[in-house]
């Protein structure tokens, strides 16, 4: 008895969800990461690098990351320009640069660029990873807590019971953007939902006692 591969099914993969899928992954994803096109403009960037700059993810489409970030050498982006013209496809680290689009912080860190084809288009797109150096948990923490005046307002909003939206608005942030300090915090005090993060806020002293409304304790505004 022969296998007819013709009386199978064929599953046609529907490209609209799977692309559905990726941005909402993207979305979740703590770390700030952009698809770029070949010359570096931003095609879609995640909430995380959206909130570097105090907006939402649709404004950076269309712009440069070499209008947004300085790179530290030179020499790093030659290499990587070199390497994509010659169609090569390793991974390149690049130090970089930027001033936030909150309060005008200096900023340093590393973006990884990995060119990835993208099927049906011949040429590359570029997933840029950004790691932020200022946000690197410290390896033995202070007694006290430690975070940036932008995390202390927003923390002393959470304990009031403030929303979100509220947050962001007293703040001038997107909701985005305190989505995004939030998980942060979350993440490096490893505590899951906003009563448990006000709670430990509260066991590290970020936040002062016996004060109503919430408001940060003295000497904990710091880089964290």
């Amino acid at each position: 008895m022969t296998h007819n591969m013709a009386d199978e099914p064929v599953v046609v993969e529907d490209m609209g969800t799977w692309r559905n899928h990726f941005l909402t992954l993207l979305d979740r994803i703590p770390m700030p990461i952009a698809v770029c096109r070949i010359d570096g403009e931003v095609i879609v960037a995640n909430p995380a690098m959206a909130a570097e700059w105090g907006t939402a993810p649709g404004r950076l489409r269309g712009r440069s990351l070499r209008d947004l970030f300085t790179p530290r050498s030179e020499p790093q982006l030659d290499r990587l320009v070199r390497a994509l013209r010659t169609g090569r496809t390793s991974r390149y680290p690049i130090e970089v640069t930027w001033r936030t689009g909150t309060d005008g912080a200096l900023r340093e860190g590393e973006f990884t660029i990995d060119p990835v084809m993208a099927v049906p288009h011949p040429a590359p797109v570029l997933l840029a990873m950004l790691y932020v150096r200022d946000e690197r948990p410290e390896p033995t923490p202070s007694p006290h807590g430690v975070v940036s005046e932008a995390q202390a307002r927003i923390l002393a909003l959470a304990a009031s019971g403030a929303t979100t939206a509220a947050i962001g608005k007293a703040l001038g942030l997107t909701v985005d953007g305190v989505n995004y300090h939030l998980t942060r915090l979350a993440h490096r005090w490893r505590v899951q939902g906003r009563t448990a993060l006000v709670a430990k806020a509260y066991a590290l002293g970020v936040l002062a006692p016996g004060r109503w409304p919430p408001a940060a304790a003295e000497g904990v505004i710091g880089q964290p």
